[in-house]
């Protein structure tokens, strides 16, 4: 038996490798595997606070196909304070057939990555095919990957960028035009949102920051924050409002998802009105929007088959195209410039 020697992968080599369409048709194929074990990831606590403490997730997932992998995750709220992304971690990926390590890659970039490829896949199903007009709710890294991976998939011609912080906010919409979209400061939230074809929402809330009067029909809702129970980026009648609702994953979408847990919680909508999860989107799209009409809604809560999937993406390319430069395994915890 042949010894292997692990590809150490940083963010940038993640990037490199994860290209949108790529990525997004690479998640698609992942969603229809049969063979996909995806345990319930875990979830700690690494303080006493409430709504900000430091959180550990260990997201393991395992294919025949694809291999044995766990992501090991840090969400560091106040971060954003000292100038530093919020999510820190490391992906490790494993040969099915000998359990040998293959590649320990970043996390954070894998997982921003693979979080905005599944929101273009989710949108692929559900928003309208015309649709050209974003709104960016949230200016951190997630703020910065979604508008480019929607627009991969539709053809997004004005990108909107609101946030809390008017910086923060500039500097996004200076990124993403500098990546080839046309982008801008958002008037006001309630007048972005009802100009907007798509609105994407990535922040750390922990209250609502979406109005439902504010969506016209036709509206698609992509929700990528709000990932414990107290958090929250939307009010109810978003909810009441939206004629079909779907999540990446049933397993953390009524216990995790705040925004999907606090509306059940307050009778705004009725688990059973879910409509199904993104693996059931991509093996049947016939159940998705069925009018031009429609506000759909999609809850990402995070799913460790996506992570393996693009794991395997990043290694099956270096390894093919020969391009890895092996380094250091501290290296692989450099912050994303970005």
């Amino acid at each position: 038996m042949t010894t292997k020697t692990p590809l150490f992968l940083n963010a940038q080599a993640v990037t490199q490798a994860l290209p949108w369409p790529a990525l997004i048709d690479c998640l698609q194929q992942a969603l229809r595997l049969a063979d996909a074990a995806v345990p319930e990831r875990l979830h700690y606590k690494l303080g006493s606070a409430a709504t900000a403490a430091p959180t550990l997730l260990v997201m393991p997932a395992w294919s025949a196909s694809l291999g044995v992998g766990t992501k090991l995750v840090t969400v560091f709220p106040e971060n954003a304070r000292a100038g530093l992304p919020s999510i820190h971690g490391l992906y490790v990926l494993m040969d099915p057939h000998d359990g040998q390590t293959l590649a320990v890659l970043d996390g954070g970039e894998l997982t921003a990555r693979r979080t905005a490829a599944a929101s273009a896949l989710a949108s692929r199903y559900l928003s309208r095919p015309d649709s050209r007009c974003l709104l960016m709710v949230g200016a951190g890294r997630q703020g910065r990957n979604l508008p480019l991976a929607h627009a991969s998939v539709r053809p997004i011609e004005r990108v909107l960028v609101w946030n809390r912080s008017p910086q923060e906010a500039r500097e996004a919409v200076q990124s993403l035009r500098a990546q080839g979209l046309h982008a801008e400061i958002a008037p006001s939230l309630p007048e972005a949102a009802a100009q907007a074809d798509i609105i994407s929402c990535a922040t750390l809330s922990t209250e609502p920051l979406l109005a439902g009067e504010w969506l016209r029909p036709g509206t698609h809702v992509d929700l990528v924050g709000a990932f414990t129970p107290a958090m929250r980026e939307t009010d109810d009648r978003v909810f009441e409002r939206a004629d079909a609702v779907w999540c990446d994953t049933r397993d953390g979408a009524f216990s995790e998802a705040g925004d999907i847990v606090q509306a059940v919680k307050s009778g705004a909508f009725d688990p059973a009105r879910l409509a199904g999860d993104l693996a059931t989107l991509c093996r049947g799209p016939d159940r998705a929007r069925r009018s031009a009409d429609d506000i759909t809604v999609f809850k990402s809560v995070g799913m460790a088959l996506e992570d393996l999937a693009a794991a395997r993406l990043c290694v099956d390319h270096h390894t093919t195209a020969g391009a890895t430069q092996s380094t250091q395994p501290a290296s692989i915890l450099s912050r994303d410039p970005s």
